[in-house]
């Protein structure tokens, strides 16, 4: 599976520069030409002008890279807190429920906190829900328009009714709804992370920049060795133009991509833990759920 990843990666990635490979090899091409062909064989660029342009891009490319990445690590550090807050839901549920309540309550708690996962995921990525989900919202009568917000709710709905029944400890309570608290706090926070886009001004820039570089390169380079020179130009913009694609795929992470955080797989780890601290439950596996690449 990891290999898979691992080449469906690569592939995404080699699709999502081609264009800007054909465009730069051609444009180093054309601009090489024109260096050694044309009225423009008598222009030369000193190359420290060139290098404080080269500087320029590497700094704004490092400044780009960095908050792509702190955007990719904190959707996986959130989904993180997501896994052991589920765990420690049903495990607190089991715990604290009385007797007389605890087989029906905990299988519905467990049940619920099983499709908030995979609904979360889902609602993060946009794409239709699966059909365990699917079936789930329909058999509940679920109409809300965030799903995810609404399975929440009736976790505490359900707290508040068992609370009230069963007489449950108020400390033990408080426990539970803190949990449920902090699995609201991680779902807002993935949202925040879905809706806020990066500024595409900043992309554009650097753009214009690579392609500037590319432009004013050849003129900074021996004329000697015409061949030689073009590939240079090649290699080095194409270096910024990987790192910049590396930094736009990061700073997307629920994009249902390649590069995705693996939240397909984080569910399914969830599911099993519950599953494993619910073993006198017949909990039914969601073997519908998966997201385009399994991830």
């Amino acid at each position: 599976m990891l290999v898979k990843n691992n080449k469906n990666s690569i592939l995404y990635f080699i699709k999502s520069i081609w264009i800007d490979v054909i465009a730069i090899v051609t444009y180093a091409i054309v601009i090489g030409t024109l260096d050694h062909n044309t009225v423009l064989r008598k222009i030369s660029i000193p190359l420290p002008i060139t290098s404080v342009m080269g500087t320029i891009v590497s700094l704004l490319l490092a400044f780009r890279t960095a908050q792509s990445y702190d955007r990719w690590w904190e959707a996986r550090k959130i989904w993180g807190e997501i896994v052991n807050d589920s765990r420690t839901l049903i495990r607190q549920v089991k715990q604290f429920l009385p007797d007389t309540a605890s087989e029906t309550g905990l299988k519905e708690f467990a049940e619920r906190q099983i499709i908030w996962c995979y609904s979360l995921s889902e609602s993060l990525r946009k794409t239709p829900y699966s059909t365990d989900v699917g079936s789930y919202i329909n058999g509940h009568k679920i109409t809300a328009n965030n799903i995810p917000a609404e399975l929440l709710n009736r976790h505490a709905d359900q707290l508040a009714l068992l609370s009230k029944t069963y007489n449950m400890n108020e400390n033990k309570q408080v426990q539970i709804d803190t949990t449920i608290a902090r699995l609201n706090d991680a779902m807002g926070k993935c949202e925040r992370i879905k809706n806020t886009v990066f500024p595409k001004s900043y992309s554009l820039l650097i753009h214009f920049l690579i392609y500037m570089l590319s432009s004013i390169l050849p003129f900074g380079l021996d004329d000697g060795y015409p061949a030689l020179e073009i590939l240079l130009t090649i290699i080095i913009s194409l270096m910024f133009i990987a790192v910049e694609q590396t930094a736009i795929i990061m700073q997307d992470p629920f994009e249902n991509k390649p590069t995705d955080i693996p939240m397909t797989a984080l569910c399914a780890i969830i599911e099993n833990n519950i599953k494993e601290i619910c073993t006198d439950l017949a909990i039914p596996p969601l073997s519908q759920v998966k997201s385009y690449y399994v991830n």
